[in-house]
Formats: C-alpha cells, structure tokens, sequence
C-alpha cells in the first residue's frame, strides 16, 4: 500500500499542472455546491424558527355572547396541536392597535364604536408548523359555529414554503451538473497523465504486471485529487463564511435566529463526495485507456 501511495504522490507531484487544473476544478465545485447547501441549511433554520412564531388569529364573529365564548374556546382546547389559547377582547385589540400607531392617533378620534372583532390568538406546538398541518387546523378551526374569520399569514407561510422548495430543487440539479462536470475534467485530466506515461504502462505490462496493479496509483490520485480539492473547497468556504457571517449575525440577532456552519458530519459527506468524484474520474479514464 506505501509503494502505490508513493508512486500516485510521484505521480501528482511530476504533472504539477495538470493535478492542479483538477484540484482547483473540484475545489470550485466544492466552495459553490457547498455554499448553495449552507446557505438552505440556514434558510430551513430561519423558516423553521419564524415557523415556531406563526400564531392563529380566530376572529369570532359579531355579538357573540360570552356563553359561546367559553363554548369556542373549551373547543379549541380540544382540538390536537394546538398549544396556548389567549383571549383579546375588542377593545384590548384597539389599545393595542392604538399603541403600534401612535402617529395615526387621529384616524380613531371619530371612531363611533369598536369596529374590531373578539379574537382568540393561538400559538401550536411546534410538530403542527409545517404549512399543510396549520391549513389543516385553519380549516377545523373555520368550522366551529361563532368563529368569523382565521388569519395566520398563510400565503406568506406558502409562498416561502414553495419559493424555498423550488431552491432546493435547483440546488439537487446544480449539485449534479458541476459533479458531472468535475469527473469529465477528472478523467481528462487522468487520461492525459496516462498518454505521457503510456510507453512505461506497456513496459510494465510486457513483464506480466496485471491491470490492477497498473490501475491502483492511480485510482489513489483521484482520491488525494478529490481529498485535496474538497479540502480546499471547504477551506475557503469557511474561510468567507467567518468573515460575512459575523455581519448577517448581527442583524438576525434580534430575530433569535443563529446562522451556522456545516456540521462535521455533514463536512465528512461532502470530502466523500469529492473524494469519490476524483475516484470516478479516475475509473473513466483508465477504463477507456486500458481499451486501447
């Protein structure tokens, strides 16, 4: 095993260019693949904490006595997902209201009457936030006998909700078109080292060396060539994700919401993927050659 890794080390370090071309090649596909997965990595987080903030607003509708007040709300105790029940009468909602506009103090001097609603403000527990099961709820909560009218931002929770899936769905194609991209350049790059040193392979052959032993250097090139770009790759993208990310912390502190980095799972999955994308090309390239 020390014999081949020498000779695959002699091997990168006697086509300094080329190994760089596929190195810098894997790097690159590395830093953007993996820079598009941190940034959904933190887009899911931010969604699943704004997730855990979204809450009901049950309007009740219009004289609605405090009989059947207490009627909607022991039914809404019952209903599965939801957590915290709070009662705002109207005339909280309007100081309330009349507090979050200060500068529109005027536009209630002439109000004649109340013209907001009782309400219900409900927050979920969090396994009832995804879009689907708060629909769900909305619509339960729609049929019970006083209630006017359910509000919780639910074209705001679906448009982020399909804006974010179609992303993710780019990001599964981009990932594939630049890992099909890097094992070409691999295998070029493979195939061009095994040309110059083509008239050495028939030699070892002529004195009964097998394929495998041919092949074996080589396939350990294109682990070391996808361990050192997906290395590189990394690096770099740690390196600008310490120097940005201090700044969108900042500004989302307010919001409770933490950016973070891949962890080293996660770290491990993509040098495996870079490790296998040299290996591939390693393949390609010496499964065509050995044809010849």
């Amino acid at each position: 095993m020390t014999f081949f890794t020498q000779r695959a080390i002699k091997d990168i370090l006697e086509n300094p260019f080329l190994n760089a071309v596929t190195i810098i090649t894997i790097a690159l596909s590395v830093l953007i693949v993996s820079a598009f997965g941190l940034f959904l990595l933190n887009a899911q987080d931010m969604f699943n904490t704004w997730k855990k903030g979204v809450r009901i607003m049950v309007y009740l509708m219009p004289g609605t006595t405090e009989s059947q007040r207490l009627d909607t709300r022991s039914r809404l105790q019952s209903i599965a997902g939801i957590e915290h029940i709070n009662f705002i009468s109207k005339d909280e909602a309007l100081t309330l209201l009349k507090e979050r506009m200060p500068r529109q103090a005027s536009l209630f001097d002439n109000l004649q009457q109340n013209p907001l609603p009782d309400a219900f403000e409900i927050s979920l527990v969090s396994e009832s936030n995804s879009p689907e099961k708060i629909e769900f709820l909305a619509q339960r909560i729609e049929g019970l006998p006083t209630v006017a009218e359910v509000e919780y931002g639910q074209q705001w929770i679906e448009r982020f909700a399909n804006f974010f899936n179609l992303f993710k769905l780019a990001g599964y194609g981009m990932g594939a078109m630049f890992f099909m991209a890097t094992v070409f350049i691999a295998a070029n790059t493979i195939r061009l080292v095994l040309y110059a040193r083509r008239e050495e392979i028939q030699i070892m052959r002529l004195v009964g060396a097998t394929d495998r032993f041919i092949k074996f250097p080589y396939y350990l090139e294109g682990l070391i060539q996808g361990l050192c770009g997906s290395l590189v790759g990394l690096a770099i993208l740690y390196a600008a994700f310490s120097a940005i990310g201090s700044h969108f912390q900042q500004s989302l502190s307010a919001e409770m919401v933490t950016i973070r980095f891949f962890p080293v799972e996660i770290c491990t999955v993509i040098i495996g993927g870079g490790m296998t994308t040299g290996l591939l090309g390693s393949f390609f390239s010496l499964k065509q050659f050995m044809r010849a």
